[in-house]
């Protein structure tokens, strides 16, 4: 089991850096009539995160088609409780949509007293897909691989540290989940206000290691900044193909990842959350939406809204799962 460091921030997902995009847009499909109503586009993550991207890119091409505006809103405060409370309670008229990640079950799995329900406030239109995470070390640290990593902490219990985005982020439950695995070692969590702060302080060894996203971690690797011991998810990494994943180094039961998911008040009408779906499997079908998604390392998804509501149901019972395997508790 860990141990804590004494400081305690709120957690914020993972940030990620908004690439620069020059979007050539076609003619839409399936126009409708004008409508002078905006479409509010909620994001419960910052600005420059891939959830930010996606809102924007999905936001650019539901204008086009629909023929009105559609206002991106970026509302991180509080792990976006708030924000996504405000997607829950938003009019079931399809002027309110919602672009949410993993932390939309995991605050419920940390045991958060939250102002509505993950599963039965939305009505889920598609998840849109997944991208890994990366372990990373200082180059300090005398380890070339998760295995490194693990026999180092078992041997100085207590002494190597680690940051995350805050307690109860995916970053923290992505090492969790390690030790779990691994059969358990001693090390120290150091949760920050996000993940911009913990990253910072990986770069000047106030932290050891960590997991970063993908596309955070890439550039920092192959600068020689920051160490990869091994990839998050069941397959490599197209951003990074060197890097072996957590289960080709002797831990086969690791598989862990972000996602992002497009979300409508519940209740929406089933005709406009089929309209909506298959508007986002438009996009998603889109050259310009897949090469900027596929540059954020994305694994595309794009299920149908039964087996989004299926998914998120499964996300759930996992983070729930881990949550109590592990002891990870709030802070």
């Amino acid at each position: 089991m860990h141990s804590s460091a004494t400081r305690t921030y709120s957690p914020l997902f993972l940030v990620l850096p908004l690439l620069g995009l020059a979007l050539a847009w076609p003619a839409a499909a399936h126009a409708a009539p004008a409508d002078a109503q905006p479409l509010h586009m909620i994001v419960p993550l910052a600005p420059g995160t891939t959830a930010d991207l996606a809102a924007r890119l999905f936001g650019r091409y539901f204008s086009q088609a629909l023929r009105r505006p559609v206002v991106v809103e970026n509302q991180p405060a509080a792990s976006g409780v708030p924000a996504t409370a405000q997607i829950v309670r938003g009019a079931r008229d399809g002027s309110v949509l919602g672009m949410v990640a993993s932390n939309h079950v995991i605050n419920r799995a940390m045991g958060k007293a939250l102002p509505f329900d993950p599963l039965t406030g939305v009505a889920p239109i598609t998840v849109i897909g997944s991208f890994p995470l990366v372990l990373v070390a200082v180059p300090s640290l005398p380890v070339a691989g998760a295995q490194d990593l693990i026999a180092l902490a078992r041997a100085r219990p207590g002494v190597l540290n680690y940051g995350s985005g805050g307690t109860g982020s995916l970053l923290h439950l992505a090492v969790e989940l390690l030790c779990a695995e691994a059969g358990g070692f001693d090390v120290q969590h150091v949760p920050y206000n996000g993940t911009a702060q913990m990253t910072a302080d990986l770069l000047r060894q106030q932290v050891q290691f960590g997991f970063l996203s993908v596309t955070v971690a890439t550039p920092l690797i192959r600068s020689g900044k920051l160490r990869a011991l091994g990839v998050s998810t069941r397959e490599r990494s197209a951003l990074l193909p060197g890097v072996p994943t957590l289960a080709e180094q002797g831990l086969p039961g690791y598989s862990f990842d972000a996602w992002l998911a497009l979300v409508a008040p519940a209740g929406l009408p089933p005709q406009l959350v089929a309209r909506y779906h298959a508007l986002a499997q438009e996009a998603l079908a889109s050259t310009e939406v897949r090469d900027a998604l596929a540059r954020q390392g994305m694994t595309f998804i794009g299920n149908s809204p039964a087996q989004a509501a299926a998914f998120l149901a499964s996300e759930l019972d996992k983070h729930m799962a881990l949550v109590r395997q592990s002891g990870a508790a709030l802070e």
